[in-house]
């Protein structure tokens, strides 16, 4: 809550009431002393270091590369060991001088040359050629290192490792579920509910789309529609996250409201490709296999009903239209099928109705990133229903036309509603 935006924005209303004599100068002066401290900023000659550390990095991997034939088995494996103790080093000396960004860097790298020494490692003895075992002993080593350093950077290391690990692994073995990466994410999702970071919770975030993506177009092998579980994919994502912003933790906050707006972004993503994607495979599907699996369909309800459980909990109407674009995403899939003759009407205005539903959540609940997904979504289904999907143009205009009249309509019946209500 304390960051550098909302503290300018404080300052700015507290300079504002003060002028207009709403409250006294030394309210304003008690306010400002009340408030902790901000942590220090990065600034240019902080930048310049970074520049210059990861320049150094990328020439001592060079020189090493350069000369691995020619350097001895053992002197190989002393000069990367070498490296992450220096690494290492540098990072608790800054650590204890208080540089807390270039402590981070430094373990990023040693995470980074841990990762390179078991690719060299395994090229020089000629280990077996399993690059996704490779791949899971990285990310356990990053792991391990952002545990014990709180690096971000390693803990970013360690995600790009382990989800590199899980689509080599899907493709691999396409008739399983890799489930050990939920493992791994729940484990980094903790490490980011125990730092109350922002930066960690972003990365935990991103890291779960990559297994929803390689899962989903790992079912369409067995006549799945990839965006039909992308979606149910977005749906968990986006009622876990409103599930946990609505505890009273304020760790749990943090992290909740992260994964929810990416869960917003995920779903206004899959509204747009359900309607420029879907029809073209749904119509070769024989109807034998279904269009999503019983696992991917439990996963979106949970995800509604975890939204509708944080929109009682917190008595926000928000929540309950964002639980509303939910169920309406999730509806389309079925519906999309049952117009496989001709063009699924239905199914766009569940979808268009959905993304508006988007948009008023975030404005009733004034989470902006919502509002731009919500906006995004309808710019794509609008756009994916005139120029991306087959049939009659004319016939798309006419729905178009009408769904704009039935919106206008709604608009100024609701616009006559409010002043009533008001007063």
């Amino acid at each position: 809550m304390f960051d550098k935006t909302y503290r300018q924005r404080l300052e700015t209303d507290l300079a504002q009431w003060e002028a207009d004599g709403v409250i006294a100068p030394a309210v304003a002066a008690s306010i400002r002393n009340a408030l902790p401290p901000l942590p220090a900023g990065i600034n240019i000659a902080v930048v310049v270091a970074i520049v210059g550390g990861l320049l150094i990095a990328a020439a001592f991997l060079a020189f090493v590369a350069a000369h691995w034939t020619e350097i001895a088995r053992l002197l190989r494996f002393v000069i990367l060991l070498a490296g992450m103790v220096v690494a290492g080093g540098l990072g608790a000396w800054f650590a204890s001088a208080g540089r807390t960004v270039l402590a981070d860097l430094c373990a990023s790298i040693g995470a980074i040359i841990f990762g390179a020494g078991i690719a060299l490692v395994g090229q020089m003895y000629h280990l077996g050629e399993d690059f996704a075992g490779g791949m899971l002993l990285w990310s356990i080593g990053a792991f391990a290192g952002a545990l014990l350093t709180g690096s971000r950077g390693a803990l970013a290391v360690g995600l790009v490792a382990a989800s590199i690990w899980t689509c080599l692994r899907t493709y691999d073995t396409p008739d399983a579920l890799h489930l050990p990466f939920v493992a791994v994410w729940l484990i980094a999702a903790a490490t980011a509910f125990a730092w109350n970071s922002r930066v960690a919770a972003h990365l935990v975030a991103i890291a779960m789309l990559p297994w929803w993506i390689a899962t989903s177009l790992r079912f369409e092998f067995d006549g799945a529609q990839p965006s039909f579980l992308l979606a149910n994919g977005a749906a968990l994502l986006f009622g876990a996250g409103l599930a946990i912003a609505a505890s009273p933790s304020p760790r749990a906050l943090r992290l909740g409201s992260v994964l929810s707006i990416y869960g917003a972004f995920a779903l206004a993503g899959v509204a747009f490709l359900e309607v420029t994607t879907v029809d073209d495979i749904v119509s070769f599907r024989t109807g034998t296999v279904p269009a999503q699996p019983l696992w991917a369909i439990l996963s979106g309800i949970a995800g509604a009903i975890l939204s509708l459980a944080s929109a009682g909990i917190t008595r926000r109407a928000g929540e309950v239209l964002a639980a509303c674009a939910i169920g309406l995403v999730l509806l389309a899939a079925p519906i999309w099928p049952a117009s496989a003759a001709g063009e699924p009407w239905f199914a766009y205005a569940a979808l268009l109705c959905a993304m508006l539903c988007l948009v008023v959540s975030g404005m009733l609940d004034e989470v902006r990133p919502r509002i731009v997904a919500g906006w995004l979504g309808i710019a794509g289904v609008i756009a994916g229903i005139t120029w991306a999907v087959k049939g009659s143009l004319l016939g798309r205009s006419a729905f178009l036309a009408a769904a704009g009249i039935i919106a206008v309509g709604f608009a100024t019946a609701l616009n006559r509603m409010l002043p009533r209500a008001a007063r």
